[in-house]
């Protein structure tokens, strides 16, 4: 595996960051893992479906808030 080598940087809401720690804190892990992996898996179900991937995730959020 290759060594990491950059940061991001990104500002969130309070609740999604509660949330990310309590998932981190249950798996036993960092939340940036968790959210390493939460990307990854974003970027893999992307990369199979293609833009209508992200723009289902992003109508059902607009449809939430």
């Amino acid at each position: 595996m290759k060594a990491k080598d950059t940061r991001l940087t990104l500002r969130i809401h309070s609740e999604l960051k509660k949330e990310l720690e309590g998932l981190a804190n249950k798996e036993s892990r960092s939340v940036a893992q968790i959210c390493e992996a939460f990307l990854q898996a974003g970027l893999s179900a992307y990369r199979r479906e293609g833009a209508k991937y992200i723009h289902r995730f992003l109508s059902r959020r607009a449809d939430e808030g």
